[in-house]
């Protein structure tokens, strides 16, 4: 997040007891919600119980524990500065579409006024049109399939990252315009946001010249047969004329894993990794570049900013997940207090509508870029990272373009 400004109020003190752990409890149980503290006296009558679907557990479930942490810590911030009253339901997806169904039901039944997520595009397009019948507003930090705004299928969507037609195509032209490869294998995860982006991204690359080689893995699989495909992809995909792999993949550790068999059969290949393969700790080989929709907050020198980066530290290594969904989450805040504001007292229909009409400064969070939703959900605006490996296993921020 270097050069950018966030100066809203953080009320940092004493948030481990706010419920910053990382159990999935199911969205009948709320998790406990920060005190008023001296940050104002909470309103008692304006209180709200909020779902947050992600998965916690699974594959992936350092992403949606990061998603969880900067969630409950939106929370307990938003209850202490804006005096509001507002508990938050976990619900883990494990990133499946069938069990993000199953949550989206229990949360429908319960007392939720808005949603937290999906995380993955493929659960949105499974619960988007429930949420939607039910009148729910959903905010993600991570759902970037163009389709989820454009089919008019998920009315009560939106989403603080740009969409894939945003972020392919600056991918693609960062790999023809700086890495000049002949030859470039992609490979998608055989999942909805991977074949998205994949598609936007193609078709720049072969306009450019250079030779596509697309393949498919099944994202699911697991232990051996996983290791096997990796290798075998590995091994029949990568030769002299490919200089770059591109892997849309939402599992980082998958990723590392495609390298190290690269490295092990001394295979010569720049690795180009986004969102999901966005994780210091899991996916680390060298000269690699990963694209996101999330800033890096770790080495910012805003001392708010610095604040959060250290609580959140606290709950193990992070990448830029959390920061979208902490926006996400503070959209929906500031949308039940607006209605407290008001006089009106927080429902799923006045929620929707005061999201819809969400309009936060650059300045007063923390993207760092106005949030404002479109008709159809999506973010007025296209911010978008770009991070190089270095030698030491380190994520450096780079310009995008």
């Amino acid at each position: 997040m270097k050069g950018r400004t966030f100066l809203a109020a953080w009320a940092l003190v004493a948030l481990i007891a706010a419920g910053c752990g990382s159990s999935s409890s199911s969205s009948s149980s709320a998790a406990a919600s920060a005190s008023s503290g001296s940050g104002g006296t909470a309103n008692t009558n304006c209180k709200a119980s909020v779902a947050i679907e992600g998965p916690f557990t699974g594959p992936v479930a350092q992403v949606g524990l990061e998603q969880l942490h900067f969630a409950q810590l939106a929370v307990a911030n938003d209850n202490k500065s804006l005096g509001i009253h507002v508990t938050l339901n976990q619900d883990d997806t494990q990133l499946t579409p069938s069990i993000a169904t199953q949550k989206t039901q229990a949360i429908i039944a319960s007392p939720a006024v808005a949603v937290i997520g999906p995380s993955g595009s493929q659960e949105v397009e499974a619960v988007g049109p429930l949420l939607g019948r039910a009148g729910i507003a959903a905010v993600t930090g991570s759902a970037t399939l163009p389709a989820l705004a454009s089919s008019g299928a998920n009315k009560t969507f939106f989403r603080v990252v740009p969409d894939d037609n945003v972020q392919g195509p600056q991918d693609a032209n960062y790999i023809v315009n700086h890495l000049h490869p002949k030859g470039v294998l992609i490979v998608d995860d055989d999942e909805a946001y991977s074949q998205g982006i994949t598609k936007v991204m193609i078709p720049i690359m072969q306009k450019a010249g250079i030779k596509v080689d697309h393949e498919t893995i099944n994202g699911t699989d697991t232990g051996a047969t996983l290791n096997n495909a990796i290798s075998s992809l590995v091994t029949s995909h990568l030769n002299s004329n490919t200089q770059v792999a591109v892997l849309p993949w939402q599992a980082a550790a998958n990723a590392q894993q495609f390298g190290l068999d690269a490295q092990q059969q001394h295979k010569k290949v720049i690795l180009f990794g986004t969102d999901g393969t966005n994780s210091p700790s899991q996916f680390h080989i060298p000269g690699t570049y990963i694209s996101t929709f999330g800033p890096d907050i770790s080495e910012s020198k805003n001392a708010e900013t610095k604040a959060l980066a250290s609580q959140v530290t606290k709950y193990g290594p992070y990448g830029a997940f959390g920061v979208p969904t902490y926006a996400a989450t503070d959209a929906i805040m500031k949308a039940i207090a607006s209605v407290c504001k008001s006089g009106g007292t927080p429902s799923r229909s006045n929620v929707l509508a005061a999201v819809k009409k969400t309009n936060i400064p650059a300045a007063s969070n923390i993207l760092g870029v106005p949030i404002a939703f479109t008709t159809t959900g999506n973010l007025v605006g296209s911010p978008g990272y770009l991070f190089h490996v270095n030698s030491g296993g380190k994520y450096i921020e780079i310009p995008p373009k």
